[in-house]
């Protein structure tokens, strides 16, 4: 049959081809049924998988949300610094008194913070004091009279105003499982934000919460929507700023999807690398308080020198570790290039809003040199940031016989220079 098949028969080769392949499926098909039948399936499954994976593309790959914040308020968060200890974090056995309220942080110092070059202030608010238990709806008006003449300062030297509420751990641990309580604050929001909707929308921002402390950052999600509709219903006009779970790292704001509101901006704050930025703090891991005059940038030898301060290996590792790891500007850049990829995807605008170095024990030039890296990164990626702080420990002025010093050298690493008070 072969050579009847593969003859010479040159005048009828279209047919005798014909004949060939239809001779040739016949005679597989015979032989090989079952590789017949899977390739058949295979290919109906693999067209019908194509469409519907493409089908699926199309429903799990929607454009990114378009934000509503208006330009002209996103460019107001382009500098600022925060106003700490003023209404929150008050440690003063006396707390949060009249006499406190107004001689903390004067209409002198606002002066001051417009001639710096800042746009805006971060005023850190503790809702502790102002939130009645299970009437928090119910804002004391002394208390509200206090921080409308706070709020009112500083719009009237022209800066716009973050109002972030700044409350301590405690009230943060209980939102992370009392669901009655988080409604409470929702409530509180919604009141306190309704009391601000006849200010001036393009200056002042509702913050809803400073470093969330939530390990679940799925409950964070829920929890910040809910609070995010108490604000909306409250002031319906207002930008609404928002974080990610876990103390508003960057690696958290990178997690979360943006809320359903379009008017919303997104925040982190930026810290990297605490050892280096808390370094001799007694607050947060315990091994910092031994860490002091830590370099930046960081090397492997400058590292190793202070390290053998360190009782503890483990921590000695991790100042090591720091010197390993080679912190520099290209290292800053590299992490908050993330967060701008994550805004450009999703197609919000980001801001941070706190970064510094504690001044007690970091060298005053690697710590204006850590400073100026991190601010120029963000300007760079064209967000807008806020310094922590005015005047506390990691502060852009000193307190000197009761008068505020400015620190040229980090103000230098800002980007700023004082210029004449208006």
């Amino acid at each position: 049959m072969q050579r009847d098949l593969c003859g010479d028969q040159e005048e009828d080769s279209g047919v005798a081809d014909f004949e060939l392949e239809s001779l040739f499926e016949i005679t597989f098909t015979m032989k090989f049924p079952r590789i017949v039948r899977c390739v058949a399936v295979l290919l109906f499954i693999a067209g019908v998988d194509s469409s519907f994976l493409s089908a699926q593309a199309a429903v799990a790959s929607p454009a990114p949300p378009v934000s509503s914040v208006a330009a002209s308020r996103v460019v107001r968060l382009r500098r600022g610094i925060n106003a700490s200890g003023w209404f929150a974090q008050v440690y003063d056995q006396r707390g949060y008194t009249k006499e406190h309220f107004q001689t903390w942080t004067t209409a002198e110092d606002i002066a001051l913070i417009k001639s710096m070059g800042f746009d805006h202030v971060r005023l850190s608010v503790n809702p502790q004091p102002m939130m009645q238990n299970h009437r928090p709806d119910e804002i004391p008006a002394e208390y509200l009279g206090y921080l409308d003449a706070a709020v009112k300062m500083i719009l009237d030297r022209g800066l716009a105003v973050v109002i972030d509420l700044h409350p301590e751990s405690d009230f943060k641990a209980r939102l992370t499982k009392d669901d009655s309580f988080v409604q409470e604050f929702a409530d509180f929001w919604r009141a306190l934000a309704r009391h601000y909707s006849t200010w001036d929308a393009e200056r002042i921002f509702f913050e809803i919460l400073n470093e969330p402390e939530f390990s679940d950052r799925y409950r964070w999600y829920g929890v910040q929507a809910k609070l995010a509709t108490g604000i909306r219903e409250g002031a319906p006009q207002h930008t609404i700023i928002a974080a990610g779970a876990r103390w508003s790292d960057d690696d958290e704001l990178v997690f979360i999807e943006p809320l359903r509101d379009p008017n919303v901006i997104y925040n982190f704050h930026f810290y990297d690398p605490h050892i280096f930025t808390h370094q001799g703090a007694t607050w947060g891991a315990y091994f910092w308080h031994w860490v002091k005059g830590l370099p930046y940038p960081s090397s492997p030898e400058s590292a190793a020198k202070v390290a053998a301060g360190v009782p503890d290996a483990v921590d000695r590792l991790a100042v090591i570790r720091y010197g390993q790891d080679h912190w520099d500007a290209t290292r800053i850049d590299a992490e908050i290039t993330q967060v701008a990829e994550w805004a450009r995807q999703q197609g919000v605008p980001v801001v941070c809003n706190e970064f510094g170095v504690f001044r007690d024990y970091s060298n005053p030039r690697d710590r204006a040199a850590w400073i100026h890296d991190v601010r120029a990164a963000l300007e760079r990626h064209g967000m807008g940031w806020a310094m922590w702080d005015y005047s506390g420990n990691f502060g852009v002025v000193t307190k000197k016989d009761g008068r505020s010093v400015p620190d040229e050298t980090t103000l230098r690493a800002l980007g700023l220079i004082i210029t004449a008070a208006k």
